[in-house]
């Protein structure tokens, strides 16, 4: 299993109200698994996916990645683990304007101290793989948003993550360009890739292997794609 969790709760405390995101999520996602998350706005897929990204820590419960449990782990340590095994894709591209195409894409591997010398080979053929390369000196706001978002997928790849985290990838493209994100994400999965991602689309969930429903906080239905 590269994902497991049991019993996740996550609150939210102010002095005059507690807020429950999470309540006792339990699930597993198996190495190159490629998960969906659906359900309503503000029923917790987002925090979920922040905790399995190790963003953030659930108040109560345990999350075990690639077999370590990580769920007390402090933010550098979570850090290190994010850096050298997950991938991001948002539904809003998070690429840095101020950097090219072949900056952004670089930037994971400047962070985990890739020598330049292995660098530019990485992403060069990442950014092919992607169907970019041609943009490689433009910066983002030169690009479609169809683009960006093969940008930030090149950006979430390059290090070769165990997993890739997907917050609604489609989120704010047409539906051409949002079906070819999603090709692309099959493609990584039959690479052997693992996938969550979130999205309120089923149509986008039909090209993942299950699907599970989350409302208030808990996962209400589980269930395999449709052959």
């Amino acid at each position: 299993m590269i994902i497991e969790t049991e019993g996740l709760r996550k609150l939210y405390r102010t002095d005059l109200v507690e807020t429950t995101a999470l309540d006792d999520v339990s699930l597993a996602v198996e190495q190159g698994q490629f998960l969906t998350i659906m359900g309503p706005s503000g029923c917790g897929k987002s925090t979920l996916l922040h905790i399995l990204g190790l963003i953030d820590t659930p108040t109560e419960g345990t999350y075990r990645f690639l077999g370590e449990d990580v769920s007390r782990y402090a933010e550098r340590r979570r850090s290190l683990i994010r850096k050298q095994n997950i991938g991001f894709v948002f539904q809003n591209f998070n690429l840095i304007d101020e950097l090219t195409v072949y900056e952004n894409v670089e930037l994971p591997l400047v962070y985990t101290k890739i020598p330049a010398s292995e660098r530019r080979p990485r992403v060069e053929a990442v950014l092919e793989r992607m169907d970019i390369a041609h943009r490689r000196n433009h910066f983002p706001g030169q690009l479609s948003g169809g683009q960006q978002q093969r940008v930030a997928v090149a950006r979430a790849v390059v290090n070769q993550p165990n997993l890739i985290l997907a917050d609604e990838p489609t989120g704010n493209l047409d539906s051409e360009n949002g079906d070819e994100v999603m090709r692309i994400l099959q493609q990584l999965h039959a690479d052997g890739t693992s996938i969550v991602m979130v999205t309120h689309s089923a149509e986008n969930a039909a090209f993942s292997e299950r699907t599970i429903r989350m409302l208030d906080g808990r996962v209400v239905s589980a269930a395999a794609a449709a052959a």
